[in-house]
């Protein structure tokens, strides 16, 4: 394979370059640093990473080993919110993807994620759609129909003070179909799209049928190749959540399972990773609190589930699969998901998992051989695997063992980056 220099368009830095700026470290796209560090020990590969940066005007650019970076400005929400404008671009943003593209003059430009306009921005930059090809992570053009799925409709169009720079939850989801709309676009700039479920190629082949679809699955963080959950060690009757920030994540689904649930095992606990939503215990707590957070909020004195949640506030790496491990059960009861990554976690360290039966989920684990899947509106059959899930005791580790050896498949990290470089390889030949 003759030389070549990749130029990744990412949402985030890795947690290598984070340090390297030193700015915070995200807890997401794992997946990215699996493939970098595969990458970057190829020696005839130059890896370049791009990636946006709230507020800034100049690129900022710099080397961690052999991986070379640059941030480009991220536009602010109004101008001068300290929050990321998600739908529109920026002068800044638009003159530093040029700069950089030109810069670099990649042979190939691999963007990850479609929903935001640098994505789009850089495929036009770069205009050169048969060396482009955009990875598919979450689809936001498909995921807004499902944004606000199994919550009352007094609820989506209820006021708090956070509406004002949010919007209600009908906005958000509008807000989300917009992100949609320049999704749409980057799928139809581009030549070649990288998917791992049959949902995510359907979805990309409904928006562009002329796309070249290639098949590619994702390689986890590292720590969660390593170790296994045994019975013995967890805390019994305990339920984990990686994430609930949105409607999406399916809190409320969980929530109204839980009293069945507490029927038959009062001691019951729900652990949900990341900050507590319904927190107010400050002034700047109710100002803040969403509408979605004020929903759950009441969900949780509506059940009387006031000492059966915790919010775990935000994990690192090492303490989320701590929290795996520890927890009887794993459950993910997204309203829509493509292959959700904290499940391919869980099942890698053999955790009994239950998942709702959403997008590309069916392509990752079977159902009953290596945990449960169910109807995403039926909280009833939620509640029912995990009771099911906790009968089994001990015999749980065998459904786990089964998930583990189905994840280590999927999510093999040599076989990966060989499948990665093969495309890498057909698109420039």
């Amino acid at each position: 394979m003759d030389k070549m220099k990749i130029l990744w368009i990412c949402n985030v830095p890795i947690p290598r370059i984070a340090a390297d700026m030193n700015v915070s470290a995200p807890n997401i796209c794992g997946w990215l640093t699996g493939f970098a560090n595969s990458i970057e020990k190829i020696d005839n590969i130059e890896l370049y990473i791009t990636f946006p940066q709230l507020g800034i005007k100049e690129i900022k650019e710099g080397t961690v080993g052999r991986i070379h970076y640059y941030a480009f400005s991220q536009p602010k929400l109004l101008g001068f919110l300290p929050v990321e404008d998600q739908v529109h671009e920026s002068k800044y943003m638009r003159e530093h993807l040029r700069t950089i593209i030109s810069k670099i003059s990649p042979d190939l430009l691999h963007i990850f994620g479609t929903e935001y306009p640098h994505s789009l921005v850089a495929a036009e930059e770069f205009n050169k759609p048969e060396k482009t090809v955009v990875n598919i992570q979450g689809l936001p053009s498909f995921y807004w129909m499902h944004f606000n799925n199994g919550i009352p409709y007094k609820e989506l169009k209820r006021f708090t003070l956070s509406n004002i720079a949010r919007g209600n939850l009908l906005q958000q989801a509008e807000k989300m179909k917009r992100r949609g709309m320049t999704e749409i676009s980057t799928i139809k700039a581009v030549g070649h799209v990288i998917g791992r479920t049959d949902w995510d190629e359907a979805c990309t082949k409904e928006i562009n049928p002329k796309i070249q679809y290639h098949f590619c699955n994702e390689s986890l963080r590292d720590s969660f190749y390593y170790g296994s959950w045994e019975y013995q060690n967890c805390e019994k009757h305990s339920i984990f959540m990686s994430q609930a920030a949105t409607p999406i994540k399916g809190l409320h689904f969980m929530l109204r399972a839980m009293p069945e649930i507490l029927k038959n095992y009062p001691d019951a606990h729900l652990y949900v990773a990341g900050n507590d939503l319904t927190r107010t215990d400050s002034l700047y707590g109710k100002l803040k609190i969403s509408s979605f957070a004020k929903y759950i909020k009441r969900l949780i004195s509506e059940y009387g589930l006031e000492e059966n949640v915790t919010f775990t506030g935000s994990l690192t790496e090492q303490k989320m699969k701590e929290r795996f491990l520890k927890s009887n059960v794993f459950i993910s009861p997204s309203t829509i998901e493509n292959s959700p990554n904290s499940l391919g976690e869980a099942m890698l360290l053999g955790v009994p998992c239950v998942s709702s039966d959403v997008g590309g989920v069916k392509n990752l684990v079977k159902h009953e051989e290596e945990g449960y899947v169910y109807q995403t509106d039926a909280p009833y059959m939620l509640a029912y695997y995990v009771k099911k899930m906790f009968a089994m005791e001990k015999r749980a580790e065998r459904i786990g063992a089964k998930a583990k050896e189905h994840a280590i498949e999927t999510h093999d990290r040599e076989q990966n980056i060989k499948v990665l470089l093969k495309i890498y390889e057909d698109i420039l030949r």
